[in-house]
């Protein structure tokens, strides 16, 4: 069992409940699911690229990425319907939890002049979603190898009901909010 799973039933848990005084224990929120994908405008000229972000998310997550494709033709952009455009993956139960440890002790650190992430990208429900502006901060990612540095987007779902309890949420597993 992952460390974080581990923080999650034995204090996080109890913590939660101590705070929103929950009646049952299946109201305690609880992160549900994280999407970690990554798009560009260089799929649409060289569609390699594809095969390349791939890689990289299947590596960074340890799970096999799936192709993301454009749902309707936009001629303005030369996007076409059902050209791959990027992957994604999303990662539920023990890979999840594992990627979030590794993502909020040794990945965060490792960005420049890191002051923390923003405690203002909740989407209203409790869900947050962190956005990295290159994929090398990643320990998994071999420096040599990559033909371009991409950014790419991390959505963490939970099942809160509110910004208040998914940040507090976040905050018990870890995650470094600005002040």
């Amino acid at each position: 069992m992952s460390r974080l799973r581990e923080k999650y039933d034995s204090e996080i848990k109890k913590a939660m409940q101590d705070k929103f005084g929950y009646n049952n224990p299946n109201q305690i929120p609880k992160i549900e699911k994280v999407i970690v994908n990554c798009v560009t405008k260089d799929c649409v000229t060289n569609s390699k690229v594809v095969e390349s972000i791939k890689a990289d998310l299947a590596a960074i997550t340890g799970q096999r990425a799936v192709t993301a494709k454009a749902k309707k033709s936009i001629a303005s952009f030369k996007v076409r319907e059902g050209q791959a455009l990027g992957a994604s993956v999303t990662l539920r139960g023990e890979k999840m939890y594992e990627f979030l440890d590794r993502l909020i002790s040794i990945s965060l650190p490792r960005v420049r002049d890191f002051r923390g992430v923003s405690s203002k990208a909740f989407d209203g429900k409790g869900n947050y979603t962190l956005g990295l502006k290159e994929q090398i901060i990643f320990p998994e990612i071999n420096y040599d190898k990559i033909d371009k540095v991409r950014g790419m987007g991390i959505s963490i779902v939970t099942t809160a009901n509110n910004n208040e309890e998914g940040r507090e949420l976040l905050t018990h597993f870890g995650m470094p909010f600005r002040k």
